[in-house]
């Protein structure tokens, strides 16, 4: 739906590449990026190299390149239903996700490329809301979707077999075109 390359004024979305590999393990191997999402910190390159052929080549999936250095800084996914837990309207509706590598947090990456993508979708496609989620206690992707203009819509408890193996809150969020 974005295409093969979507650009902001800083950043750059883009198909995840296999020698992305060294740099996904160098941030992703953070247990503040990994554990707050969901998702155990990435223990070797190889893992890393494994998760961009499977996970994140999904459609839809999109590394996130700050353009100044051509350095990947985090992962963006744009989901439909079946690909989502959250869509219910296929046709209107896409759930975002995304985070980032702890050098990048607090440079406002996400408001900008979330905006951006708002802004093209509401526009250009047919999509008339965004959805989005946090686990419980994930207060900086709470504070990321508030400014980003998501407003909370409910939550929903959520069994994690792997790698959390256990019962969590996820607090539902949505963005809809006005």
């Amino acid at each position: 739906m974005l295409g093969t390359a979507f650009t902001t004024e800083r950043l750059l979305l883009r198909p995840w590449q296999k020698n992305d590999a060294d740099r996904l393990y160098a941030i992703a191997s953070d247990e503040r990026v990994g554990l707050p999402c969901g998702w155990q910190p990435h223990q070797s390159i190889e893992e890393s190299r494994q998760i961009i052929e499977t996970i994140l080549s999904e459609e839809g999936t999109y590394a996130i390149v700050e353009s100044a250095t051509n350095q990947v800084v985090g992962a963006f996914s744009l989901r439909a239903e079946g690909a989502s837990d959250l869509v219910e309207d296929d046709a209107h509706e896409r759930e975002v996700g995304f985070w980032l590598g702890v050098d990048s947090w607090g440079k406002g990456y996400i408001p900008e490329l979330v905006a951006h993508v708002a802004e093209y979708l509401f526009t250009q496609t047919p999509i008339t809301a965004l959805w989005a989620g946090y686990f419980e206690g994930n207060d900086k992707s709470k504070r990321v979707q508030e400014k980003c203009g998501f407003q909370s819509v409910g939550i929903r408890e959520q069994h994690y077999v792997r790698p959390l193996d256990k019962c969590v809150t996820l607090h539902i969020t949505q963005l809809k075109k006005i």
